[in-house]
């Protein structure tokens, strides 16, 4: 599964966002260090069910029971870290503990409290008096000067290395770094792109090269996207303010977008009340929904339904409340993920018990129908002889790439 870190200072939103997401009972309070052991949860990717396409429905002529109004939701891993204050690579707060969570998630979002209602540290000062900009820029330093911490730490090791074993540099850092979770490939990619480039020898590194490599390291291994959280409440210059970072920040690439900053207005606190309306039947509301409709028999009060209208205001103008387009935006954009639907009979589009669509799973782009079939289970990936796409009925081999939305049957025998 998927994992996802919400990172952030302490009281800009993370846990209120982290419940949000996964309706998970934890603690919030508008004082630091609320959040001390991680909280763990599923929040979900929202897609389109293919069952409501029109060939399928040629085929099938019904839902396929397992999605919600022609949505399917996917689920991934959360983590909501303790929060981050300044000094964290040296240990204080509860930095270690926060950087340490950070190694096994694949993206970070990072939450800004986009009103400027909580000062550096993360106590409650006036709405608009701290400048949310800053708060991005301390996250990025205290990432890079953690992982430069790590190298700098280890370098005359690596040096000696180096030497005795003409071991590469690239392949020496990876390991040193492999806890971080960055790759070999990512090592190389940073290296390139930062002040070491041209000295292949790390004794003539200096602190000014590290920073930098470290910074690189940071953008190449960690996908990130900033939630301006606190969207209805912040003034329309912080949002343009955060807004400003996309399209900047982090460097040149190949991949159009891949190293832009990506900034999603927000409301949490708003996602988290509809969400419980919705729970309590009160509402008809689906996470990532621009509206919704109070159930005629709720029982609403006055002041519920005045709640209720703004709450309607306010996604109508940000079209959602964004927490569901940030989960959505790192799954499939930042991470590059697709769907696919592993089916047993290719007809029917359903699996031996007559189940449509029963199962969902979430690949890499460019993951391949074995790819598929070791998802399912590893002795089929192993006996794995062929797949059928079950839209066009044909043969596809080991090595297809999979699309968006594909069926596919996977053909295999059990060794």
């Amino acid at each position: 599964m998927i994992t996802i870190a919400i990172a952030g200072k302490p009281n800009s939103g993370k846990s209120t966002f982290f419940k949000a997401c996964t309706l998970a009972d934890v603690e919030i309070a508008s004082y630091p260090f609320t959040t001390i052991s991680p909280n763990v949860g599923i929040a979900y990717a929202r897609v389109k069910c293919p069952c409501k396409d029109k060939e399928i429905q040629q085929e099938i002529g019904r839902a396929c029971g397992n999605c919600i109004d022609g949505f399917r939701f996917v689920p991934v891993e959360l983590i909501d870290v303790a929060g981050l204050v300044r000094g964290a690579h040296e240990g204080k707060g509860l930095g270690n503990e926060f950087l340490d969570e950070l190694r096994r998630a694949e993206a970070i979002i990072h939450v800004v409290d986009a009103s400027g209602g909580t000062d550096a540290d993360g106590n409650v000062v006036e709405i608009g008096t701290h400048d949310p900009l800053e708060d991005v820029l301390f996250f990025q330093e205290e990432l890079k000067m953690w992982v430069k911490g790590i190298i700098s730490r280890n370098k005359r090791k690596l040096e000696r290395k180096a030497e005795l074993e003409g071991a590469q540099i690239a392949r020496l850092l990876s390991e040193q770094l492999a806890g971080v979770g960055v790759t070999e490939e990512q090592v190389k990619a940073a290296i390139s792109e930062s002040l070491v480039s041209d000295k292949p020898n790390m004794k003539s590194w200096d602190d000014e090269n590290l920073e930098d490599l470290a910074l690189q390291l940071i953008k190449k291994s960690k996908r990130m996207i900033i939630a301006a959280n606190k969207a209805d409440i912040a003034s329309e210059g912080n949002i343009i303010k955060l807004k400003e970072l996309e399209g900047k920040g982090e460097g040149e690439s190949k991949e159009k977008g891949k190293n832009e900053a990506v900034v999603i207005p927000c409301s949490a606190e708003a996602e988290l009340a509809l969400k419980t309306a919705a729970k309590n039947e009160f509402i008809k509301y689906l996470p990532g929904d621009t509206d919704f409709e109070i159930w005629h028999e709720a029982e609403v009060t006055e002041k519920q339904t005045k709640g209720l209208e703004r709450l309607r205001k306010l996604i109508q103008v940000y079209c959602g409340t964004g927490v569901q387009a940030i989960i959505n935006r790192v799954v499939f954009d930042l991470l590059d993920y697709v769907v696919a639907y592993p089916v047993e009979d290719e007809h029917k589009f359903s699996d031996a018990s007559g189940r449509i669509l029963p199962d969902v799973f979430l690949l890499k782009n460019g993951s391949t129908a074995r790819d598929l079939a070791f998802s399912i289970h590893s002795d089929i990936g192993k006996g794995f002889l062929y797949a059928i796409d079950a839209r066009t009925k044909r043969r596809l081999g080991e090595k297809y790439a999979l699309r968006n939305n594909d069926i596919i049957k996977v053909t295999y025998v059990l060794r």
